[in-house]
């Protein structure tokens, strides 16, 4: 079996990560909110980042400081975006004056 070259893995990824946008808008304008949308929509935001880190920023190979601290970055948001769904109205009473 012949291994991907790095241009059409590049192209596969680009159509994977179009078709996970399309996806979203899609979900977000037809299901219903939820904990299980906000889980999806989530796990969705860390892949894509993870993807466009590596194989489009080619953080891959970058320093491994650099390339953590992104990596941390698409795993944190995804994390505060369900904590806000599950703990919004907390939230909001402890940033509020």
């Amino acid at each position: 079996m012949k291994a991907m070259t790095h241009k059409r893995t590049i192209g596969l990824l680009w159509l994977l990560l179009v078709a996970l946008t399309l996806g979203g808008a899609f979900l977000g304008e037809t299901a219903a909110p939820g904990l299980a949308v906000t889980v999806i929509v989530s796990l969705t935001m860390a892949f894509k980042g993870r993807m466009v880190i590596d194989h489009f920023m080619e953080l891959k190979t970058a320093n491994r400081t650099i390339r953590s601290l992104m990596r941390a970055y698409f795993y944190v948001v995804p994390l505060v975006t369900v904590l806000v769904y599950l703990f919004g109205d907390r939230l909001a009473r402890l940033t509020t004056l």
